[in-house]
């Protein structure tokens, strides 16, 4: 059934590959389909104008297939700039608090112990200190700060 379709489309069922590749690559992205797609009508193409065996086109398709990928990867990788985070700390609470000055509402005991900043009690670390002192927050890991005397 496949092969009397394509002995019925003659060169044309290329472009229906590539149509049908491209067409897939928009449904699933990530342009690995799009270099065969490409690679198919380009095949289409010439052998719309001369008469090549089928054997010579699937040849020719695997080749620019190959070609096409590579010169299209190594293209896509220098037009892929490092992605800007558009909102930085997003998703990183305790890393927001780093630089701010806290009054300990607890003592700090064992390294560890908790603070009430706004609503939320967070869990702090550093040298064992009493309630009421004043501590800036230095860096972040998770959801515990790390916090030194003012």
């Amino acid at each position: 059934m496949i092969a009397e379709l394509v002995n019925a489309l003659g060169s044309w069922s290329w472009f229906v590959l590539g149509l049908v590749l491209l067409g897939l690559e928009v449904v699933v992205s990530g342009t690995f389909l799009l270099w065969f797609g490409l690679a198919a009508l380009v095949v289409g193409s010439v052998a719309l104008m001369v008469d090549l065996g089928w054997q010579v086109e699937l040849v020719a398709f695997g080749v620019l297939s190959i070609v096409f990928l590579v010169l299209g990867r190594r293209f896509m990788k220098a037009r892929v700039r490092e992605e800007v985070d558009p909102a930085p700390g997003l998703n990183m609470r305790g890393a927001r608090h780093i630089g701010h000055t806290l009054t300990l509402s607890e003592p700090l005991t064992g390294g560890e112990g908790r603070t009430k900043i706004g609503d939320t009690l967070w869990r702090i670390a550093g040298p064992d200190l009493a309630e009421g002192v004043k501590v800036k927050v230095v860096s972040a890991e998770g959801a515990l700060l790390h916090v030194e005397p003012v």
